[in-house]
């Protein structure tokens, strides 16, 4: 009977390579690899032909979903190299690390149940060997000493650990744990009569599973853990992921590269200025065969230079920015995006052990052509084709289960309203959203129906429940849109803060605007929507008697989303009541200077009021019987995001500045902040246009001269301008 010990580095290219050329020449009748228990009965999945790494194993809590384990393979990381010898000569496979069960319990009898779990150790012993010999980067040391080295070197990284493990503090807490499960399943495996034992472990555990220890001080170690209900699955996994530590082990900054050393059975250099120059190429970069001659050779000549056995990433990387990028960071960040860390999202077979929820959406996936991918891209969806409707029902659905894969985008240059535009990225971590979201239905559609009723019911506030009723129409849910409808009725009816009828408005006129356009029957909100008008247009008077100035800055946007959104609706008596609602606010004294000045600007923009009557308004309220703070708010609230008023009225302007230039001294410092934050929000060419108009006030339109110019002095700098200009002089 034999055991031998194959200390690896996750996700090591090199110490895959050397496995597998061991396992294959030693031949072992059974195979114990670090990982989790839980995992042993998926482990036949990966010999699938539709499982494509980078996968993860994940393992989380039942009844807490959140509470999750992810354990990452790529094709070049020696576990997996390891499960696929055993597979592919029917050897018995075992992961033996301590079970996720226990890492995923709560550690203390006092631990709140959502505590985040504790993460392995993340003590990397290979960094300690790389700066003893001199090393700054682990990596290019491990290029050197692993990956450009033909020999596997097992024995060498077991003596280097042992030496790192000698006069070091015997193990505690979790690290003990684990080291004493594993050792518990090797010696399971040799009292099963198997005769070669190999054991695939990270390299710093190897001391210590070697090591003679009794059974019964493990057995101690390991007694009384505390224990959950878990599930295993496999999940795509994307090389972005892998160039992080996420979940469990180490990361890699390199993983694209590292699938390179490992895939490229020789002439790695050559090989890889190839991709990078296909890279280049589809870009519509400039990549020469001359270039890519020269960049071998520079990379070749820096690994001479620097005493390196061959050329390692970071020669490649010199040698790549000097002979193809020109010196320039721009491409060398793309080559590292798409190249050093890579692009790949992993796939799962469809036998995959999966909760519902995710089995329903995997099907809509294929269904409607829509792929997972790890790299942003934008979705632009017309509506009134079927397919593309119901992938904006399904986003919308995944959306409300705050699974977000998409997230709608501002629709820019599209006529009509049937258009959507989504960005869209997949992230592995949203296989646990998905997983956590299984708890509402065992279908997207009656999930998020049965979590839109749930939010609907826990709602704090009205306008939430109409961003939510927004939502269900958005994602076809009649079901939850019935639900809602009727919370909505209830909360409206009670609700007598009239900033929260304002609030919950502008989500039901879209919903009524836009509701025929997604083939939604929005028409049972119209008799809300007119309630909901008619206690506005009653309760906005009340709110607005005594403002303060932090009360009139709240109010002033609710009265302007109101009139947007009375505006989307074609409903006329509903708007004319609201219109005569303003005309009150713009006349009534007392009423804030901003909200008073607001009013007056909606009324003259939808031609309730002449620019006569509204110069006249102005006129009255910026005369000297006001107070200069509130004739200054006024001016704030009519001219708030635009100047255009000012520049096509010249009746308005010269009240503007004949008011201006009358506040009296002691009162323009109180007056001049209100009067910059109004102009601030003006563009550079309004403000420049303004100040021409009023440079033309006093003399019509011709510019006066001003006081102190020396013209001579003016005069010298015009034969320059001109010849700058092209102008014949």
């Amino acid at each position: 009977m034999t055991v031998r010990y194959f200390g690896i580095r996750h996700h090591g290219p090199g110490s895959a390579r050397s496995l597998d050329s061991e396992l294959e020449e030693w031949r072992p009748d059974v195979v114990l690899i670090e990982g989790p228990p839980e995992g042993d009965t998926l482990l036949a999945l990966a010999a699938a032909e539709d499982m494509r790494p980078p996968v993860a194993l994940l393992v989380h809590v039942v009844d807490k979903p959140r509470r999750a384990f992810f354990w990452p393979f790529a094709v070049f990381s020696p576990e997996w190299r390891a499960i696929h010898h055993g597979l592919r000569h029917g050897v018995p496979l075992r992961f033996i690390d301590l079970p996720a069960a226990i890492w995923l319990a709560p550690r203390r009898r006092e631990s709140p149940p959502d505590e985040e779990p504790e993460r392995p150790s993340r003590r990397d012993p290979l960094a300690e060997l790389a700066h003893a010999a001199g090393y700054g980067d682990v990596e290019r040391w491990w290029e050197d000493m692993v990956e450009h080295r033909a020999q596997p070197a097992f024995e060498a990284v077991a003596e280097a650990m042992a030496a790192l493990r000698e006069g070091e503090p015997a193990t505690t807490g979790r690290e003990a744990q684990r080291e004493a499960a594993m050792r518990q399943q090797v010696r399971a495996a040799v009292k099963e009569g198997f005769e070669r034992v190999a054991v695939v472990c990270g390299a710093w555990h190897v001391p210590a599973l070697a090591a003679p220890t009794s059974m019964a001080a493990d057995a101690i170690t390991l007694k009384g853990l505390p224990k959950v209900k878990v599930s295993a699955t496999w999940i795509p996994w994307t090389s972005g992921r892998l160039s992080a530590a996420s979940g469990y082990g180490a990361g890699i900054t390199s993983p694209g590269w590292y699938a390179h050393l490992f895939g490229v059975p020789d002439q790695v250099v050559p090989r890889w200025f190839v991709n990078v120059a296909r890279l280049l190429r589809d870009e519509d970069l400039p990549a020469s065969s001359a270039a890519l001659i020269d960049a071998v050779r520079l990379s070749e000549a820096l690994a001479t230079l620097r005493g390196r056995p061959l050329a390692g990433l970071e020669e490649l990387n010199d040698a790549t920015r000097a002979a193809l990028c020109g010196g320039s960071d721009a491409p060398m960040a793309l080559i590292a995006e798409r190249l050093i860390v890579g692009r790949e999202l992993g796939l799962v077979p469809a036998e995959t052990p999966m909760v519902p929820l995710a089995a329903d959406l995997a099907r809509q996936q294929r269904r409607l052509r829509l792929r997972a991918e790890p790299s942003e891209r934008e979705l632009d969806l017309d509506l009134r084709k079927p397919n593309d409707l119901d992938k904006s029902h399904l986003l919308h659905r995944l959306g409300v289960l705050e699974v977000h894969w998409g997230e709608p985008e501002d629709v820019a240059g599209k006529m009509g309203t049937f258009h959507e535009v989504w960005r869209l990225q997949w992230h592995p971590e949203l296989a646990v959203a998905v997983i956590e979201a299984s708890m509402w239905g065992t279908t997207v559609a009656d999930a998020a129906g049965a979590r839109a009723a749930h939010d609907a019911d826990k709602a704090s506030s009205l306008a939430r429940v109409t961003g939510l009723l927004e939502r269900c129409l958005l994602a076809a849910l009649p079901g939850a849109v019935t639900h809602v409808m009727g919370v909505l009725a209830d909360r409206a009816a009670l609700d007598t803060d009239v900033g929260h009828l304002m609030d919950a408005l502008p989500a039901l006129a879209r919903v009524l605007r836009y509701g025929d356009v997604r083939r939604t029957d929005a028409t049972s909100i119209a008799a809300v929507v007119d309630g909901l008008v008619v206690r506005i247009c009653i309760g906005v008077p009340v709110a607005a008697s005594s403002l303060d100035d932090d009360a009139a800055a709240e109010l002033v946007p609710r009265v302007h989303a109101v009139h947007e959104s009375l505006a989307l609706l074609d409903r006329a008596q509903l708007r004319d009541r609201w219109m005569t609602t303003l005309a009150q606010l713009a006349d009534r004294r007392g009423v804030h200077g901003l909200l008073a000045g607001r009013c007056t600007r909606l009324l003259l923009d939808d031609g309730r009021m002449t620019g006569d009557d509204a110069a006249r308004r102005m006129a009255a309220t910026l005369s000297v019987g006001e107070a200069p703070s509130r004739a200054a708010a006024w001016i704030e609230g009519f001219l708030s995001g635009s100047a255009l008023v000012l520049l096509h009225d010249r009746a308005l302007l010269e009240v503007v500045d004949s008011w201006l230039a009358g506040v009296p001294d002691e009162a323009f410092t109180d007056v001049l902040p209100l009067l910059r934050r109004t102009f601030a929000g003006f563009s550079d060419a309004e403000r420049r246009q303004i100040g021409e108009r009023i440079r033309r006030l006093d003399n019509g339109d011709a510019p006066r001269a001003e006081e102190g110019v020396d013209v001579d002095r003016a005069e010298l700098v015009l034969p320059v301008v001109a010849r700058l200009l092209g102008i014949p002089t």
